[in-house]
């Protein structure tokens, strides 16, 4: 392999020596004739652009049809370099010299060549009298300036506002998204070092002050802006970490969020990030400046959120996970007691761990060995295929999976007690994601069981879960913090509170008879009306239908034996429905399937309205009458449970002025 990366080299220095000579040529070329063809000759052609040719002269302005712009694709022209952490700008051994490539780039040929073909490039552009030297072991590139101006310096947002939308993000966003160091990450240090994030900041700020009324200017603005500097990064090279940053802000607080936190992925792969923990954990005794040793923290911090994102994402939509390589996290514990470490990292790490909890082997599991790092993905790829059968194989791996939970809930809450009270949000937070975090083993064990063919077992482990999803909802509804803070939740924490509603709803629903129905209901309605007061109508309106066909389904089983007694109404205040359901609200009477149930009213679902019925085509299949009685997850996870309002940004509903609910 080493003598064909040698061989390799030598051809493109064969190739440079060609490029040069062809560049000599031209010069005199130029020179002899005067100056080149103007750009209005007939001699000029156009230079490509973005690595793509041009295509055919364009037609005369008369001839053209009318289009909408495209939106802003061209990158800022970077070139295409090692940027950000390298694995190493030293000798492999004492007996490389500098004219070999050493052996530390044999893990990753294509961007040595990368490497080599820049140099090349440069010295191609910029040629001397003395003969072409391509240097092999290059160190990072020196970090650009910032190519795009941010919302104030283009005068979009005034200074005032702008602080005042910094001081909300870091209220409390920063809490569910611990990305941040506020000590190091000031507002005119973010505004100097990375336009897209501020942008980004801002926007998610901007949001949060709308809640329930309409989205500002401010907001669009700033969303806009970050949205097309993001647009640039797919076609150009990332240059630096907070990139990553920014990007994983606009995948965090978006219902799309799946396509940009992939993006981000890539981001951080490119730039080294998933090498910053091994760095930060070296003893080697080599020595680090006070820049160096924050960019490793700052780089390690990102990925970590990153990890934990991606693959929080693809469990909950029912997606592969793609990154696996569990070793770029084995370290995560050295920033606790980094002297650079953030008051929120150890919410950060206590993250990762449990989707390395969650992510543990099956056959580690299966075999009765230790269940150690990493516990969420072989969990579900163990799980699933069952196909909800229940027997003292999967009984003994519940057990064990649960007695993990529970290992890592005292873990990590051991390690915020050192700073914390016990009615602190981050530790309030901790409690609710063990009790969803056992609901979630539970729903995925019990995918495909019939509710009339439970066995012993499988009734035992619904009621497990119905354990589980009702602690889960007495965290949100008992803490007065978290119920603050929800305001400021992320897509992902609210999907946590309102599953646990659906799921007690969906118990009730079969098991009347087992459960308490008025504490249910009424956990369930104040729920709802929590996350409506935070502009969160997705998840609000999302319960709300669940109530009515539990309603409906209560009523039925009254009538048919012989119970008089009225089917209590809502007794959450009635209100008129949000913006965006007047688009799903259909004329009544509306034209149904006779063997269907008749659409929900308005008035079922808690809204004042004086006309039409809730439409049923937008009511997910998992929420409507008929799949009342399926207590699993469905196979596309969150995508298949909670109504979808998507807009053509990730950000704002299809149906404007809709306030989406992340």
């Amino acid at each position: 392999m080493q003598s064909q990366m040698i061989g390799m080299q030598s051809s493109l220095d064969r190739i440079l020596s060609a490029i040069q000579a062809q560049q000599a040529m031209g010069q005199q070329q130029i020179f002899n004739n005067g100056a080149g063809p103007s750009r209005e000759g007939p001699g000029f052609m156009p230079q490509p652009r973005n690595g793509f040719n041009m295509g055919p002269p364009q037609l005369p302005v008369d001839q053209l049809k009318s289009f909408p712009p495209l939106p802003g694709f061209a990158p800022p022209p970077h070139k295409y370099a090692t940027y950000g952490i390298v694995p190493s700008t030293a000798p492999s051994s004492d007996d490389e010299s500098e004219d070999t490539l050493p052996r530390s780039t044999l893990n990753a040929p294509i961007e040595a060549l990368q490497g080599l073909a820049n140099a090349a490039a440069e010295l191609a552009a910029a040629p001397s009298a003395e003969p072409p030297r391509v240097k092999k072991r290059k160190r990072a590139e020196p970090i650009p300036r910032n190519a795009f101006p941010h919302v104030v310096e283009k005068g979009l947002v005034s200074d005032a506002e702008a602080r005042e939308l910094y001081n909300i993000f870091f209220a409390g966003c920063h809490l569910f998204i611990p990305l941040f160091d506020p000590m190091y990450d000031t507002y005119e240090s973010l505004m100097e070092r990375t336009p897209w994030t501020f942008d980004a900041i801002l926007a998610v700020a901007g949001k949060i002050r709308s809640g329930n009324g309409p989205l500002s200017q401010t907001f669009y603005k700033c969303l806009e802006e970050a949205q097309g500097i993001a647009r640039s990064s797919l076609f150009g090279p990332v240059v630096r970490k907070e990139a990553v940053q920014g990007m994983l802000l606009l995948a965090a607080w978006s219902t799309n969020g799946w396509l940009p936190s992939g993006h981000a992925m890539r981001m951080a792969l490119d730039l080294g990030l998933h090498r910053a923990l091994e760095k930060l954990a070296d003893d080697s005794g080599k020595q680090r400046t006070p820049d160096e040793e924050r960019d490793l923290v700052v780089s390690a911090r990102i990925w970590l959120c990153l990890y934990w994102f991606d693959h929080q994402m693809s469990l909950g939509t029912g997606r592969p996970i793609v990154l696996r390589d569990e070793n770029t996290i084995r370290h995560c514990r050295i920033l606790l007691n980094h002297p650079m470490a953030s008051p929120t990292d150890v919410r950060l790490i206590s993250q990762v761990e449990l989707i390395a909890q969650k992510s543990i082997t099956a056959f580690k599991i299966l075999c009765h060995t230790e269940l150690t790092l990493p516990i969420t993905a072989q969990i579900y790829e163990t799980l699933v295929p069952l196909g909800g059968q229940v027997n003292h194989n999967t009984l003994s791996f519940i057990r064990r999976a649960m007695a993990a939970l529970e290992k890592w809930w005292q873990d990590c809450d051991d390690l915020h007690r050192q700073s914390m009270d016990q009615d602190a949000l981050l530790r309030k937070i901790l409690a609710g994601e063990l009790q969803y975090a056992k609901l979630w083993v539970l729903c995925v064990t019990l995918r495909g069981v019939a509710w009339d063919k439970m066995n012993f077992d499988q009734r035992e482990l619904a009621f497990q879960a119905r354990d589980a999803a009702s602690h889960c909802l007495s965290v949100f509804l008992t803490s007065s913090e978290y119920r603050a803070a929800l305001r400021y939740a992320v897509h992902d924490s609210l999907v946590t509170a309102a599953f646990s509603g659906l799921f007690l709803l969906k118990m009730a629903s079969i098991f009347p008879d087992d459960v308490d129905l008025p504490a249910i209901i009424g956990q369930v309605e104040q729920l709802a009306q929590l996350l409506s007061e935070v502009a969160a109508e997705r998840y609000a309106l999302t319960l709300r239908i669940m109530l009515a066909n539990l309603r409906r389904k209560l009523a039925e089983r009254d009538r048919q034996q012989g119970i008089t007694t009225p089917v209590p109404m809502p007794t959450m205040p009635v209100m008129p429905p949000p913006p965006f359901a007047q688009e799903l609200i259909v004329p009544s009477p509306f034209n149904v399937d006779p063997t269907m149930p008749p659409p929900i009213t308005m008035e079922e679902l808690g809204f004042v309205s004086d006309r039409g019925c809730f439409s049923p085509s937008a009511i997910p299949l998992w929420l409507q009458e008929k799949s009342l009685d399926d207590l699993g997850l469905p196979v596309n996870g969150s995508d298949g449970i909670f109504l979808r309002m998507n807009g053509g940004n990730g950000w704002t509903g299809d149906f404007t002025p809709m306030p989406e609910a992340w």
